[in-house]
């Protein structure tokens, strides 16, 4: 979210927030946070996008619950890096672009804005897509009429920015808790095994090169470089503290925000592999790989209703994440060349590749695919310079990273771009 957007902040959230940091208030545990509450649910957005869609439900019916655990390594790692983000930005008062524009050389800046932005362009329109597919499932539309009600729908939710931060806050933490309702209801009709819950989600397992391959599908898309600009966006300004206690309390309420949402992407993220475990690979469809296969099947093995929550689910997801996509482009172009345009432009600039690939008829689950791909050429170039930044006191002051995280962080960050190269090899030798 640009500079000026996050100035029109709600002045009643500021005010709470002041009266916790300051000692002030009196109110209870849970009124305490709510203002703190909002920049990481959409951010998390990016961590239940279609794309994670086809990556979860592919391992669910192919290896029933044996990847769960890779689903919650993911998830701790995504915790890691979107706390690291947001740390960054609430230290410098600054997001992730710009602290590179003012730390590297104008050559290096320019080379990693137009890869931020090809990145960006990408994961929308895989996020694109996956709404336009949801229009099409749930109300039995053509695709193209999908392509057109997300580009309405997302205008819409971008408008809300001349309204402060809550208002999107707020309408992208509700479409977050539709996806969430959505799994709880899938989860409760598909009756999936507990026990094989419990013990997959911490017992590490894998059963040849095929499951090799999606455990490195799904721990190597953990991170988006997209939203780790976002996340850096969403705190530098929105809560202005000075004082190294305040900083410190600050932080520690955004790391807060972080972990719950965070825990509810995985929670969905581990539901869309319990679903296809529970339901596919129980009935043997151990090939259900695309997501209007997902939907056709789930009608006569679980009933009706089951497919319409599936189908709502990725609407939810495709709408959010687009929005969110949409708003990581204007932080990215804003933070590196010091230029914005309106999100309107943005949004009709981003949303004509989705549409020739309607028109041309590809295969959106194909798209997605390839969208990763691309994505995986940018992890890089926003991972390793957030992971330079917080580890300096220069920088960031009181909040630098402790040794310790700083280790653990870069193990991370070295698995996780080393996975990215690994299927990037797999993809290109065939």
């Amino acid at each position: 979210m640009p500079k000026g957007d996050s100035r029109r902040a709600d002045q009643t959230t500021l005010r709470a927030a002041e009266e916790v940091l300051s000692g002030k208030s009196s109110k209870g545990a849970i009124a305490r946070l709510l203002p703190f509450l909002g920049p990481a649910f959409i951010a998390s957005v990016a961590y239940m996008d279609p794309g994670n869609f086809a990556t979860n439900i592919q391992g669910g019916a192919k290896f029933g619950y044996m990847l769960l655990w890779v689903v919650v390594a993911a998830n701790l790692m995504a915790m890691l890096i979107q706390t690291l983000s947001a740390k960054l930005g609430i230290a410098t008062g600054r997001n992730l672009a710009e602290v590179c524009r003012s730390q590297y050389p104008a050559p290096l800046v320019w080379g990693m804005w137009v890869v931020a932005e090809v990145v960006a362009m990408a994961t929308d329109l895989a996020e694109f897509l996956g709404a336009a597919v949801g229009f099409q499932l749930l109300f039995h539309i053509p695709l193209i009429w999908g392509g057109l009600l997300t580009a309405v729908v997302t205008f819409v939710i971008l408008g809300l920015e001349r309204h402060g931060f809550r208002p999107v806050e707020a309408v992208i933490t509700a479409l977050v808790g539709v996806i969430a309702l959505c799994y709880v209801v899938e989860t409760v009709i598909d009756r999936p095994d507990l026990r094989a819950i419990a013990y997959h989600a911490v017992v590490p397992q894998l059963a040849g090169t095929e499951s090799v391959l999606l455990a490195s599908g799904i721990l190597g898309a953990t991170v988006m470089p997209h939203v780790i600009f976002l996340h850096s966006a969403l705190t530098q300004g929105r809560i202005v503290a000075t004082d190294p206690q305040t900083l410190r309390r600050l932080f520690r309420f955004e790391l807060t925000d972080t972990l719950i949402a965070m825990g509810v992407a995985g929670f969905v993220n581990a539901a869309m592999l319990v679903m296809a475990a529970s339901t596919f690979h129980r009935a043997g469809l151990t090939h259900v790989g695309t997501l209007e296969d997902a939907h056709l099947t789930l009608s006569p093995l679980l009933g009706r209703a089951s497919s319409t929550v599936f189908a709502l689910s990725l609407l939810a997801s495709g709408l959010s994440s687009s929005a969110v996509g949409t708003m990581s482009g204007q932080v990215i172009m804003q933070g590196f060349v010091h230029r914005a345009v309106p999100a309107w432009f943005r949004r009709v600039v981003t949303m004509l590749p989705s549409l020739v690939v309607i028109v041309a008829g590809l295969d959106p689950t194909r798209v997605l695919v390839l969208s990763q791909v691309v994505l995986s050429f940018g992890i890089p170039f926003a991972l390793v310079p957030l992971l330079l930044f917080t580890r300096r006191r220069d920088v960031m002051g009181v909040l630098t990273n402790h040794p310790a995280t700083t280790a653990v962080s870069c193990v991370v960050a070295a698995l996780i771009v080393g996975l990215n190269l690994f299927l990037l090899y797999q993809l290109f030798a065939g």
